[in-house]
């Protein structure tokens, strides 16, 4: 199959974009700041394109996504950090690197050793970058030195408090039994009832916190993906909600014109339905 574009090409693209003068005012102005949004947002549209099993759109996405990989890398360029060749190098690097038992000493593990290997390999990672850190005179981070650090703070919440879990988990601090958790839930929404009795609004977003905190925890006890699970529940409220709309609009009625127990009848209707 041939191919219309060579990475080559478009990294030469990049480069002629951010040219001064000749290139693209917009693609100038970004920097790194700037341009994050934007990246996070591509893979969401890379999820959302497997979600709905449009692999066109997914090719597109990715095409998207991997421009935000050439853009960084550009402006590092740019400063004289590194460029598109040495992202390549280092993460082409890494996969040597994490997987012994197929470029080292090829073998048949299962899914679950070759994770231990994995979680083994990013410490010794993590031990000569801290290395390298003092090498040079910096001091390690309050982060760096716990257990706990790695978590990327811009990911989304609900991932990000699974991957804390995950983490305080494989040093023992755990529930060893899922209904632990549920209890812990029930308790955590009792105390969102005495929040609301105090009306502080900080009270409130702080046991609202915990609680989705806790049902983060529940979620990973039973290996169920939070963000992935919440992304479901979101997509059947807006087919259900659009139901709503459909009907309402057989009898010449929007939502706003409709009483509330008028969308909850339909409501209920597809709700049975979904279920039959």
């Amino acid at each position: 199959m041939k191919k219309s574009k060579e990475v080559s090409e478009l990294l030469a693209i990049m480069s002629a974009l951010r040219t001064p003068v000749t290139g693209c005012p917009w693609d100038l102005e970004q920097n790194f700041r700037t341009i994050l949004p934007y990246t996070i947002e591509e893979a969401y549209e890379v999820a959302d394109a497997i979600e709905r099993n449009d692999m066109a759109d997914l090719q597109d996405e990715l095409g998207d996504l991997l421009l935000q990989v050439v853009f960084h890398a550009q402006m590092a360029k740019e400063q004289n950090l590194f460029d598109f060749h040495d992202v390549v190098e280092s993460i082409t690097g890494k996969l040597i690197r994490r997987h012994p038992h197929v470029f080292d000493r090829p073998d048949h593990v299962s899914p679950d050793a070759v994770k231990v290997e994995w979680d083994r390999i990013k410490a010794e990672e993590k031990a000569e970058r801290q290395a390298l850190r003092r090498k040079h005179g910096l001091a390690d981070t309050e982060e760096d030195q716990s257990v706990l650090s790695g978590v990327p703070m811009p990911l989304p919440a609900l991932t990000r408090a699974e991957k804390i879990q995950k983490k305080a988990a494989k040093v023992g601090f755990d529930w060893n039994d899922p209904h632990l958790v549920l209890t812990k839930i029930r308790e955590e929404t009792d105390e969102i009832d005495e929040a609301l009795a105090t009306g502080s609004k900080s009270a409130i977003e702080e046991e609202i916190g915990d609680l989705l905190f806790a049902v983060v925890n529940l979620a990973r006890h039973l290996a169920i993906d939070p963000e992935d699970s919440l992304r479901k529940s979101n997509s059947k409220f807006v087919r259900r909600f659009n139901y709503i709309e459909t009907e309402l609009k057989k009898i010449n009625k929007s939502p706003s014109e409709a009483s509330l127990a008028e969308m909850d009848a339909l409501w209920n209707d597809i709700r049975t339905k979904d279920k039959s």
